[in-house]
């Protein structure tokens, strides 16, 4: 597919031929037709407006050909980059990690909507990968304390340094399978993104998943598993009216609810996505 990309040809020309190389792999080719190309020469998006001239060394094409390559075989784009956005907040991303989504800015949105600016509030994020949700909070929520957790230590590691680059202090991080080792009544909010996918589900060995480490993906013939056990092991951490947050899958809402309220949470309310999809759901410890 990449002999579409000829030595000599202009910026402007080398997108077009990417784009087309992409159709059939991406759900948006000129999207990651740019972010590939804005990587490899290391420039931000609108230097490919800014120059559509330029030609790109032979070097630079080879480079540009082996990530539209390995995009058409489904390699996320931000593996491809190391990089990915979230909360306009530039995040290291490997393979260690899920890509942070921008549906779950849905969770950080609940979450600061419930905590008061200025609140000296301990929380926590469980499964935390990239730091995607614990850093977005944090740095929105200064004077609170975050804890993150995870059971993956390369993902923790990416974590850390995301922090790190960011400069966002308020934040620790702590090897644990989901709350193994917490004090009871810690926190005042806990929030998760756990898998929630079912392990049967096409989906996993189909596109850009295929990338992605499937135990931050899978939970069980339901894909509730690891829901359940968060559910379950925050009631004891969580201190009297603090909040459990979760992202679910899209059919799991009223499931989720129903977990909530016979474990003993109240006020159990889900919030849809921009798709219209019941996506996050939370409650307060009874």
């Amino acid at each position: 597919m990449t002999e579409k990309l000829k030595t000599g040809a202009r910026l402007s020309q080398q997108l077009r031929a990417a784009v087309i190389c992409l159709q059939a792999a991406s759900p948006s080719p000129r999207v990651d037709a740019e972010l590939l190309l804005a990587h490899v020469l290391a420039r931000p998006r609108s230097y490919l407006y800014a120059w559509p001239e330029r030609a790109l060394t032979k070097m630079e094409l080879g480079a540009y050909a082996d990530c539209i390559d390995r995009r058409v075989r489904g390699e996320p784009v931000a593996h491809l980059t190391g990089r990915r956005e979230f909360w306009s907040l530039d995040l290291e991303v490997t393979a260690d990690t899920l890509v942070p989504r921008p549906e779950t800015e849905g969770l950080v949105e609940f979450a600061l909507e419930r905590i008061p600016t200025g609140a000296h509030w301990q929380l926590a994020d469980l499964g935390t990968g990239t730091g995607t949700v614990a850093l977005a909070v944090a740095k929105e929520r200064p004077t609170c304390r975050m804890l993150a957790a995870d059971i993956s230590t390369g993902a923790l590691a990416v974590a850390r340094r995301n922090a790190r680059r960011l400069q966002i202090p308020n934040i620790d991080f702590v090897r644990s399978n989901w709350l193994a080792g917490f004090r009871d009544s810690s926190f005042d909010m806990v929030l998760c993104n756990p898998p929630y996918v079912a392990d049967i589900d096409p989906c996993l060995v189909d596109g850009d998943l295929r990338f992605e480490p499937s135990g931050a993906l899978a939970s069980g013939p339901e894909g509730l598993d690891d829901l359940r056990r968060v559910i379950t092991g925050a009631s004891t951490v969580l201190r009297s009216g603090g909040w459990l947050v979760l992202e679910h899958g899209t059919d799991q809402g009223k499931t989720v609810r129903t977990l909530l309220e016979t474990n003993g949470y109240t006020e159990a309310t889900t919030r849809r996505d921009l798709a219209g999809h019941e996506r996050i759901s939370a409650a307060r410890q009874g």
